[in-house]
């Protein structure tokens, strides 16, 4: 892939129109790794119109109204200021959503350990069969990103480049959006398998320890 082929962020223009359509939600199927369940993906709700509060009621209606119980957002706090939806994960909570604020930088890619932690609660949501859906603020960088995580952390026959033709397919051409995001998919099965070797070793040796 050529470095011209991405962008410095995930983020998307945000429309003025004020007449209301719901939130479009896209619906990764985890079948392709042997799992039943889907993961959604989303842009930051409310903020793609001018009347940000009426319409993020709005499209947390939606959320609910499509089954959703949990809600991963990859937003940090100053992109909810500076997005004008600073109560979001509030808005959350108070329509009975059970919100995981896993933030980190637009554009970028997050530690391995903190990308870990999100995979485990993601497969803990996905295993105790609750609709879920992640996203950060145009649902395509960070988003897909993530995704395309849990797509090679699932199957150990798919490729890089495959997860990320499914989450291009899914989301479009601006899915995973950077260099340095594409590059860590490409280490990131490699990275994982030492990182998890060496969680292991450190569990055992504070066994031996005790």
């Amino acid at each position: 892939m050529r470095v011209s082929e991405f962008d410095s962020s995930d983020e998307e223009d945000g429309g003025d129109e004020e007449s209301y359509t719901p939130l479009q939600i896209s619906w990764l199927s985890l079948q392709v790794v042997e799992c039943s369940q889907f993961l959604g993906i989303c842009p930051l709700p409310g903020c793609r119109y001018k009347e940000i509060r009426r319409n993020l009621e709005k499209d947390v209606d939606e959320l609910c109204a499509q089954g959703v119980q949990d809600v991963f957002v990859l937003c940090e706090r100053a992109e909810l200021v500076r997005y004008r939806v600073p109560g979001l994960l509030e808005c959350y909570a108070r329509h009975g959503l059970s919100v995981h604020h896993l933030p980190f930088p637009d554009g970028g890619a997050p530690e391995l350990h903190h990308c870990t932690h999100i995979l485990d609660e993601l497969q803990h949501c996905l295993n105790t069969q609750r609709r879920t859906i992640i996203h950060c603020y145009g649902g395509l960088g960070r988003s897909g990103l993530v995704a395309a995580c849990l797509l090679l952390q699932l199957s150990v026959s798919m490729t890089p480049t495959e997860a990320i033709e499914i989450l291009r397919e899914l989301r479009g051409g601006g899915a995973i959006q950077t260099v340095k995001q594409y590059n860590f998919l490409q280490e990131f099965r490699e990275k994982l398998a030492a990182f998890q070797e060496n969680r292991a070793c450190r569990a055992s040796e504070r066994s031996v320890s005790r």
